[in-house]
């Protein structure tokens, strides 16, 4: 039996039939009911003060009811860095490895990928061990990440690689801007040393409060002078 131009373009080729039929029955399967798990991570107290935890937590609820998904377990990070820590010492990485062994849910959902972790030489491999347990790893904002092929496995590489390139851009940028701040003065926080005190003086910061600056203090400041005296003449 011969096809034309015509049953491609309306559709009746078997072959684009097969297809149809095959993509309906994906999108049916991935869009059934599932158990999942959610982790949401913040890695410093600032972003616990800006709400992060529950925009991820909104935007996942979002996205699992419009797959027709089940969330019945959120999991929570806070003051977690996924660049400093390994996964091998956070609970919540260990607590849900532990159940994908068990089987008691199939879906693990993110934010975004670099929730779970920013380590290129481990992260990738945690995601991969989930799936090879049958949980599926999906993202919010990135989707499902998949380990089908080669290029599967190294785009998960490479997504990981990128999180821990940014992390430590942040930690050089972190480092040389503190360094900036010592030397014009300027009070980083903690203990004050002695020989000096906090006053405020009228700067603000970028959230409109008067900040602490670090001056020397008159008083403290001779005996300090006598210290450092004694050392150089008697010691």
């Amino acid at each position: 039996m011969q096809y034309s131009y015509r049953n491609i373009q309306n559709h009746t080729h078997p072959a684009i039939i097969k297809k149809n039929r095959k993509d309906r029955c994906t999108m049916e399967k991935t869009m059934q009911s599932k158990r999942v798990y959610t982790l949401y991570r913040v890695s410093t107290k600032g972003q616990v003060d800006k709400n992060d935890i529950p925009m991820q937590k909104q935007r996942c609820r979002e996205f699992a009811k419009q797959m027709g998904w089940e969330i019945i377990k959120e999991i929570s990070e806070l003051g977690i860095s996924g660049f400093k820590v390994s996964a091998k010492d956070r609970d919540a990485i260990l607590e849900i490895q532990q159940d994908a062994a068990l089987g008691k849910f199939d879906v693990l959902l993110v934010f975004m990928f670099d929730r779970i972790g920013r380590w290129d030489d481990e992260t990738p491999f945690v995601v991969e061990r989930f799936v090879q347990n049958g949980i599926e790893v999906w993202s919010a904002e990135e989707g499902q990440q998949r380990f089908d092929n080669h290029v599967d496995k190294l785009m998960n590489y490479i997504r990981y690689w990128q999180a821990s390139g940014e992390s430590i851009k942040t930690s050089i940028r972190t480092k040389i801007r503190l360094t900036q701040l010592i030397k014009e003065g300027r009070f980083r926080g903690g203990s004050v040393p002695y020989g000096y005190r906090l006053e405020k003086q009228g700067r603000l910061n970028k959230r409109n409060h008067e900040c602490y600056e670090i001056i020397v203090d008159e008083k403290e400041a001779e005996i300090v002078k006598l210290i450092f005296e004694k050392y150089v003449t008697e010691a």
